[in-house]
């Protein structure tokens, strides 16, 4: 098949929704609010931020099977630069710009309330 797929959206299930939406909202922009949910657009990508549907012990673990960390696309570095500014103003913990030993790219990485990974990941659109 020679069809490009595209990601249509990605939900994540979360500990404190209102916590949640004013942390992604602080990079993020204002999200848009559901009866149950809330969620930004990303192009044409939609991040829904949600309760769990169980109540579960267990907490988010980068390092177990599952889901290791989402990279949002940054287009040039005085974007990325930007949302530095951006977390810091908001009183969010980052790694600060790095370098990615593999791609040589710029990024900054950090975690959302329920210890999910995020990162800021410079990439040039083609």
């Amino acid at each position: 098949m020679a069809t490009r797929l595209v990601i249509d959206h990605i939900v994540i299930s979360v500990s404190d929704l209102t916590k949640s939406i004013k942390f992604y909202s602080a990079f993020l922009g204002k999200a848009k609010l559901g009866k149950e949910d809330a969620h930004f657009m990303l192009g044409a990508t939609k991040l829904f931020l949600t309760s769990p549907y169980k109540q579960s012990a267990k907490k988010f673990d980068k390092h177990n099977i599952g889901l290791n960390h989402i990279a949002f696309q940054v287009d040039s570095l005085p974007r990325l630069k930007a949302y530095k500014q951006l977390l810091d103003k908001a009183g969010i913990a980052h790694s600060s710009i790095q370098i990615d030993n593999y791609s040589l790219k710029e990024f900054i990485h950090f975690d959302d309330p329920d210890g999910i990974r995020l990162e800021l990941y410079l990439r040039k659109p083609h």
